[in-house]
């Protein structure tokens, strides 16, 4: 029973661990996408929405992470972006179409 727990626990741990770890690499993926386009990220974070089992080109199960952010080409306009993870590599990502300011 004792070690079913510390086995559990230990798993919990490495998953908070992991999540933080994307969770920083998808603000930074977020900031180059955003400067790649000239728009700015607001609120310098990223929220993950979804978290699925996938598998790589390889075969290789790993997490899928979808995590939504925002991006301004103005200042006055928000506009609503995703990016997905597939462990630590970029998969899809999502800026709508806007218009540049002048």
């Amino acid at each position: 029973m004792e070690l079913a727990l510390l086995v559990i626990l230990i798993a919990v741990a490495w998953f908070w661990l992991d999540s933080m770890s994307q969770r920083e690499r998808a603000v930074s993926l977020g900031r180059d996408l955003a400067a790649r386009f000239n728009l700015q990220l607001l609120d310098e974070t990223v929220a993950c929405n979804k978290i699925w089992l996938a598998r790589n080109s390889r075969g290789k199960v790993h997490f899928l992470r979808t995590y939504e952010f925002e991006v301004s080409a103005s200042r006055a306009d928000r506009l609503a972006c995703h990016l997905t993870l597939l462990g630590d590599q970029l998969g899809t990502w999502h800026i709508p179409p806007y218009e540049q300011p002048e």
